[in-house]
């Protein structure tokens, strides 16, 4: 694929206008599938990637119940798809109530991991106050994003999989979180510059989101300020996770990737509709409905073999499959930010051989990258774990720091770092503050992580 070419066709300039919607105190919200507000308005393919179509006030709640002390702001934006058609996507922006910053203010996209193909559980719903988004990944790392807050940055909380939770979808989650940046820039009220520096962060489906924006800034947003990307656990290889997850208790999460690539790959739905058994057909349909945990609860342990008529080995050898398995790795451009990969070695979801390999492409291609590969922690534990070392790394690309000459990987683990734990004491006092509703004022975690 061209990415040049996808972010030069932008057609005629739209000459529609932004609406912009005033807070609606206590306003139930509506899935994005039944919210007026995530239609695009007529003509909005005419518009430029990252052109704010509509815009409204929203109140944030955790876990949907507890309203939280903070601006923010939803833009409804014109983004890009896989194959390089106009597609519209929201992003949440939420910038802090105090700004102590004396330069541009700082920008975090935070991709969270939506990891499934209903629009509940879309940040853009779960992190509203009367959400009903039980088993949304998005509702429990919203500690994460106050984290951020802290700190003293804006953040943006992207629907990267777009309007149709495209799970799994090669390229296009970049172009959503990139555009979702550019939205967020050019809106006037949230007082972001072009000169804002930027980082990206988020973990597992989050980290591969991550990801694709770093591969495909260069070419598709080159114009954007961004000074790092965090990628946790980043999935580098979904043909190689699907084959380790089958059959486990996480087998949910490839059967909700199957269900959202056979909307994308005509091949792969054909091998479906040939293949697949009546009950197979049936959970996939079910699967799109529910959220993450749902779904892997519902589908612990189910092995995806016994809802085919062919042996499964022979299907993922088939032309079709292997062509979706390799479209879908990472690796397809060294990303021109600074990365930082977090990875735990025992981790059962992520392999941490595929991201040891990813490492090793971006490293061979010319990118800058850390990479702190954890020899105690697993794949759950590691996100909350890391999370002062990250927001230290990003303080330090936003500041301006020097990288290291060397950058090796380590293996040091971060249960045994001391510094671990006096950034968690921080974590813990704004999880306090999130959970009783208390306004999360400015107290940064990277300071304690010296």
């Amino acid at each position: 694929m061209d990415l040049g070419s996808v972010a030069r066709s932008t057609g005629a300039e739209w000459i529609g206008q932004a609406p912009h919607e005033p807070l609606q105190r206590k306003a139930r919200p509506v899935v994005p599938a039944y919210d007026s507000f995530h239609r695009p308005p007529a003509g909005f393919h005419h518009a430029r990637p990252g052109t704010v179509l509509r815009s409204r006030e929203v109140e944030l709640a955790f876990m949907g119940l507890v309203p939280q002390k903070l601006s923010a702001t939803q833009l409804l934006y014109r983004t890009t798809d896989l194959n390089g058609e106009p597609r519209v996507a929201v992003t949440t922006v939420i910038v802090p109530a105090e700004r102590t910053a004396t330069g541009p203010l700082p920008i975090v996209s935070y991709q969270c991991a939506i990891d499934a193909v209903a629009g509940r559980c879309f940040p853009s719903y779960a992190l509203r106050r009367g959400a009903k988004a039980v088993g949304s990944f998005a509702q429990f790392e919203f500690l994460l994003i106050a984290a951020a807050l802290a700190e003293g940055w804006a953040v943006s909380v992207p629907d990267h999989e777009g309007t149709a939770g495209m799970w799994g979808a090669p390229y296009e989650p970049g172009y959503h979180v990139l555009d979702g940046l550019r939205a967020a820039i050019d809106h006037d009220r949230l007082g972001l510059t072009p000169q804002s520096p930027i980082g990206l962060w988020g973990y597992s489906g989050g980290g591969l989101a991550s990801a694709w924006a770093a591969e495909v800034q260069g070419v598709y947003a080159p114009e954007l300020n961004v000074v790092g990307a965090v990628l946790g656990s980043p999935v580098g290889d979904l043909g190689n996770t699907f084959k380790r997850l089958n059959g486990s208790v996480y087998s949910g999460l490839p059967a909700m990737v199957v269900a959202a690539l056979a909307h994308i790959y005509p091949g792969l739905d054909r091998i479906i509709s040939e293949h697949a058994t009546d009950e197979g057909k049936a959970m996939l349909a079910r699967i799109e409905k529910m959220t993450t945990l749902h779904a892997m609860l519902r589908l612990a342990g189910k092995d995806m073999a016994e809802l085919i008529d062919r042996p499964l080995e022979e299907i993922l050898l088939t032309p079709e499959v292997q062509n979706v398995f390799d479209s879908i790795k990472l690796g397809t451009c060294p990303p021109k930010p600074p990365v930082l990969i977090v990875q735990a070695v025992h981790d059962r979801i992520v392999s941490v051989d595929d991201i040891d390999e990813l490492t090793d492409t971006y490293t061979r291609g010319g990118a800058s990258v850390t990479y702190h590969r954890d020899m105690f922690s697993e794949h759950m534990l590691l996100h909350p774990m890391s999370a002062p070392m990250t927001l230290r790394w990003l303080r330090d690309r936003f500041t301006g720091q020097p990288m290291r000459t060397h950058i090796t990987r380590t293996k040091w683990p971060t249960l045994l770092n001391p510094s671990t734990y006096r950034g968690m004491l921080t974590l813990a006092v704004i999880t306090a503050k999130v959970m009783t509703g208390r306004r999360v004022e400015r107290q940064p975690l990277s300071r304690f992580d010296q």
